[in-house]
Parts: C-alpha cells; sequence; structure tokens
C-alpha cells in the first residue's frame, strides 16, 4: 500500500493531476499507519505482521 501511494504522488505529480496526489497521500499515510501498527505487535485484519 506505501509502494502504490507512492507510485500515486508520482505520476500526480508528473502529470498535474490533484486527484492522484491526494489518493496517494491518503494511501501512503494508511500504509504508514498499518506498518507501525504490525511492527509493535498488534494483529492488523488478522495477522500478527503487516508487510
Amino acid at each position: 500500500m506505501i509502494v502504490l501511494g507512492v507510485i500515486l504522488l508520482v505520476i500526480g505529480f508528473v502529470t498535474g493531476i490533484a486527484i492522484l496526489w491526494t489518493i496517494g497521500i491518503v494511501l501512503l499515510a494508511i500504509g504508514a499507519v498499518l506498518w507501525i501498527l504490525g511492527a509493535v505487535g498488534h494483529a492488523v485484519g488478522g495477522r500478527r505482521h503487516y508487510w
């Protein structure tokens, strides 16, 4: 999810499409939160860790 967010950020920045920029930021933030939750040991989506 983090990688997809970064890709959308780059595509949105290069093409000037604001909606891709916004979706990229949201996906990046959600991916970071899930990664942090998985790293501290909380089960995320039934899994002990989240990649």
